[in-house]
């Protein structure tokens, strides 16, 4: 692994972007996505989901020039259509303007149709959670995850966001509702390691820490078994009803063509209807009790979603972002 400074990191894929065709006025932010990706530790869904991004583009799976458009609202809520424009920059724009939405009314929702993988997920809750908002956003996926009593793949893993604003740092989860997304099961096995929980069933059910045998089985493991098919199922409806779009089982099952998503953005703005330094307040004492349960022995301590992400934060920025040499030098070469 390379350590790359963030702002190089940056400018290379703002050129290749450019380059694939996202027009000058929406690839500095599509870029900035991308690296804060990585900058904030998430590699599985950064520079390595660029190769799936670029070959969408060159297929027509991902409009480069396209922008959401509004079909429909009333208000505090709206339909958006994303007209198969890269993903990030749909999913931004629609938390944006929930967020816009509630700052007029309390709350603001956006269902999104017709759009793209979103890359991180985790980046629209902390765009909402910086700037003083409850931020609450899924997206469905492909059909890669079993619906519990099946081992045929019916629901996708789509992964869920709750963020929470706080002065120190926000509370941000992001998270599949399988135990382990589809770029986490690839980048263990590309590492030749086993997971530290099993995560899905091999080809003779029975559950496994190996990623490799999932990946062959396509048994994937919702968390919390048939909850979390439920969960997968629920958000599935929801944004696809909401948005009017397409739902898991109308979607291509090939990655490459994995294009009309659906989903769903929900902003809050606590201003409207409280103090924030009370919610502050209560924050503070729920993280500090936290952080007061003593770790089981040989564990590190508890921890909430998001804290880790601010120490990687720093230590990318002063040392570098990791990153694959052979992907720095595609990208670098225009050839990812």
């Amino acid at each position: 692994m390379l350590r790359v400074p963030y702002d190089d990191l940056y400018a290379a894929l703002l050129k290749t972007i450019l380059h694939l065709g996202v027009p000058s006025e929406t690839a500095p932010l599509c870029a900035r996505l991308f690296a804060e990706t990585d900058r904030d530790g998430v590699r599985t869904h950064g520079l390595a989901r660029f190769p799936r991004f670029s070959a969408m583009i060159r297929t027509g799976h991902i409009v480069p020039d396209a922008v959401p458009t509004k079909t429909s609202g009333f208000g505090a809520i709206e339909r958006w259509n994303g007209n198969l424009g890269p993903g990030n920059l749909n999913a931004y724009a629609a938390m944006g303007r929930a967020m816009q939405l509630a700052r007029e009314h309390g709350m603001g929702a956006v269902a999104l149709s017709n759009t793209n993988h979103w890359m991180r997920g985790g980046s629209y809750g902390w765009q909402a959670a910086t700037e003083g908002m409850f931020g609450i956003c899924w997206t469905n996926t492909l059909a890669n995850t079993p619906a519990w009593g099946t081992a045929k793949p019916t629901i996708g893993n789509n992964p869920l966001i709750l963020a929470v604003p706080r002065a120190a740092s926000p509370v941000v989860l992001d998270m599949a509702t399988t135990q382990f997304s589809m770029g986490s099961l690839a980048a263990y096995a590309q590492r030749g390691a086993q997971l530290p929980v099993p995560g899905g069933y091999d080809s003779e059910g029975e559950l496994t820490t190996d990623p490799k045998a999932i990946e062959t089985s396509l048994r994937t493991l919702p968390i919390g078994f048939w909850k979390g098919s439920g969960l997968s199922l629920s958000l599935d409806l929801f944004a696809a009803m909401l948005s009017g779009g397409l739902s898991t089982h109308q979607l291509p099952l090939d990655p490459l063509k994995e294009s009309g998503l659906s989903q769903f953005f929900l902003a809050i703005d606590p201003t409207n209807f409280t103090d924030p330094a009370q919610l502050s307040q209560i924050a503070e004492s729920i993280l500090d009790d936290l952080h007061a349960a003593p770790p089981i022995e040989g564990t590190r301590p508890p921890r909430y979603p998001g804290e880790e992400t601010l120490r990687l934060r720093d230590e990318n920025l002063a040392k570098g972002i990791p990153i694959d040499e052979t992907l720095w030098q595609r990208l670098n070469d225009f050839t990812i």
